[in-house]
């Protein structure tokens, strides 16, 4: 039996030349496309940001040397405008986001004016004394033309694309995503949505793989599931074309009907990791038609085994390590000595709830679970309010 080290470091070593290419290989494409993507290369701000003096408040505009006095109200200036340059002994209300007028070095809000409102031009406005760049939003005060905006590998999410539009652009060079193919495997699985005949279950992992797959930047395909049948399941996998990765799920255990297994016996490696659940595992490179090695891992049937396998193995790689913490376990909880045991749990304020039992067949306890509990190898009890590590969802 396998350390769940060891086949996280054959599961790296396998993927290695597949990240590496892809390291290598640039896409250009619109930001709404570019979410979860990873960016390509270093980007440096092609304008200042914010790209004028602008102000913080709705207020009055005025220099700040004749703060502390009465004033004459210029003309209002509304954010988008380009305003003339203030003229000493006025101050004009201006509204947040507008441009600083040339002259103009200070903003008071409207509420702090006498009287609190805001006037029409020609009348007076007493303001209090203001230091210089009161309430005023600099040009390149948040990002400077020609700075670092986001470094090469950062993942894209709506802060950043975010500061992409902000920047004014419109489109992002990102790195091509691999492309993986997903397949469950059974005679017994039948797709969402058909009548449920007696001895047959939904497939629920090519929907539960393929979204954390599509979550984690993975470009998905994924195949009708296969009966067991190790003859059509071999023909199916040598006919792939333009796949970065295959994936099955199913047919790797001990049973009579293992169709994983008899089509790969001899192509693949087969282990038993000390993990629960997840402990059947494949890993290897399948040959195709086109003589293409194609990198394969096989994860069990079950459903969370499934996703365990995912989180432990390939996520990490596809999208960086979940955030980890230490909470304090609510219950009492056992875990077998020689395996690494991966709960179920609900995380709140540094305390970890386990959901449902070990069972690999739990699919609700994880549908209502924000975290995973890690029981190492050599824990074997933990009593409640003692400490754990916890991988956030």
């Amino acid at each position: 039996m396998r350390t769940v080290s060891e086949h996280q470091r054959d599961v790296a070593e396998l993927l290695a030349p597949l990240f590496a290419q892809l390291d290598s290989e640039a896409e250009t494409v619109p930001l709404r496309e570019a979410l979860h993507r990873v960016l390509f290369a270093d980007l440096l701000a092609p304008i200042d940001l914010p790209p004028f003096d602008n102000s913080q408040m709705d207020g009055y505009v005025l220099r700040a040397a004749e703060s502390g006095a009465s004033l004459f109200v210029a003309a209002t200036i509304p954010a988008g405008s380009n305003p003339a340059e203030l003229a000493s002994g006025q101050a004009a209300p201006i509204m947040t986001g507008a441009k600083i007028p040339a002259g103009a070095d200070a903003v008071v809000p409207v509420e702090l004016a006498e009287p609190a409102r805001f006037l029409e031009p020609g009348a007076q406005v007493r303001l209090p004394s203001v230091p210089t760049d009161h309430f005023i939003r600099r040009a390149g005060s948040d990002l400077a033309a020609g700075q670092l905006a986001l470094r090469a590998g950062t993942r894209l999410g709506p802060a950043q694309l975010g500061l992409a539009a902000a920047l004014g652009l419109a489109e992002l060079q990102v790195r091509r995503r691999p492309r993986v193919t997903l397949l469950s495997t059974g005679d017994e699985v039948l797709p969402p949505g058909q009548p449920l005949r007696p001895g047959a279950i939904y497939d629920a992992n090519s929907t539960l793989l393929g979204t954390a797959l599509v979550e984690a930047g993975a470009q998905l395909r994924v195949l009708p599931s296969l009966p067991d049948d190790p003859a059509e399941l071999a023909a199916t996998l040598n006919r792939l074309e333009d796949v970065d990765l295959l994936i099955s799920t199913g047919g790797i255990s001990q049973g009579a009907y293992e169709v994983v297994k008899q089509a790969l016996a001899g192509k693949v490696e087969f282990h038993s990791v000390a993990m629960q659940p997840g402990g059947p595992q494949a890993i290897g490179a399948v040959p195709t038609a086109s003589g293409v090695r194609l990198p394969f891992l096989g994860f069990p049937g079950n459903p969370v085994s499934t996703l365990v396998s995912f989180e432990m193995f390939l996520r990490p790689l596809l999208a960086g390590p979940r955030t980890v913490v230490r909470a304090r376990i609510t219950s009492a909880v056992s875990s077998p000595e020689a395996k690494h045991q991966v709960r179920r749990g609900f995380f709140q304020a540094g305390t970890v709830e386990l959901l449902g039992g070990p069972g690999s067949h739990l699919l609700h306890a994880l549908s209502t679970a924000n975290a995973l509990v890690q029981l190492p190898v050599g824990l074997t009890a933990l009593e409640a309010e003692e400490e754990v590590e916890v991988w956030l969802l």
